[in-house]
């Protein structure tokens, strides 16, 4: 495969980043690119699972649709909902747990870059900006939420974009979610240099065989699910 570091002009630039939330990274890029290939106008009906600093909930309002960014961090929650009024944006931010704040509602889309870094903790941590990645010994914490909840969360047509590492089990995610009763696959991939978060626990990922001796770029792919 051939390495290759994102950039994408579909996100909005000039962002504010209040400390400890997400900055927008390769990932989000990747993501937001896959994003504007989706048909989205004043109909749509978007939400955003985890938005951090709201940038993709921003490229979507940009284009019309009426969207429901949820993030648990409350920073973020505040960075998302400054950056949407200073673009005059209606962006409706809450905080939360996604399932627990969006019940009784369907989308149109769905967008999620949620936490999918391996970490040795049985949990994901409950404070602090290793909320935005850390999700247990496989990285599927919230992953598999997501791949729970999608089909109840969708309207029929209704499409869900999510990216994560190729670490995390990408086949395991299109299986849960082909399993929902979704028509889900991978609809694209790249790799990006490890980061310093990676590289911190190298030892821990290699002792646990999620990562090659040495290795030095991660694999992030597209996941496409739509409701039949």
């Amino acid at each position: 495969m051939s390495h290759s570091v994102l950039t994408s002009g579909a996100l909005p630039g000039g962002l504010i980043v209040l400390p400890g939330v997400y900055q927008p990274q390769a990932d989000t890029h990747f993501l937001a690119e896959a994003l504007a290939q989706e048909d989205i106008g004043a109909g749509t009906d978007a939400l955003e699972i985890g938005t951090g600093a709201g940038a993709l909930a921003l490229q979507a309002a940009g284009r019309g649709a009426r969207v429901t960014a949820v993030d648990v961090s409350w920073p973020a929650v505040a960075t998302a909902r400054l950056n949407a009024r200073r673009r005059r944006l209606p962006v409706r931010v809450l905080h939360g747990d996604f399932a627990e704040r969006t019940a009784g509602r369907r989308f149109d889309l769905i967008v999620a870059n949620p936490p999918y870094v391996p970490a040795s903790a049985a949990r994901p941590p409950s404070r602090g900006p290793e909320r935005a990645w850390d999700a247990g010994p496989d990285g599927r914490w919230i992953i598999d939420r997501i791949c729970a909840r999608a089909r109840t969360l969708l309207r029929p047509g209704g499409a869900l974009l999510m990216v994560h590492s190729a670490m995390c089990g990408p086949e395991e995610t299109v299986d849960r979610l082909t399993g929902a009763g979704l028509a889900a696959g991978i609809t694209a991939r790249t790799s990006v240099p490890w980061g310093p978060v990676l590289r911190s626990r190298r030892a821990w990922l290699e002792g646990q065989g999620l990562a090659a001796e040495a290795e030095e770029w991660e694999e992030l792919v597209i996941i496409r699910a739509q409701s039949l």
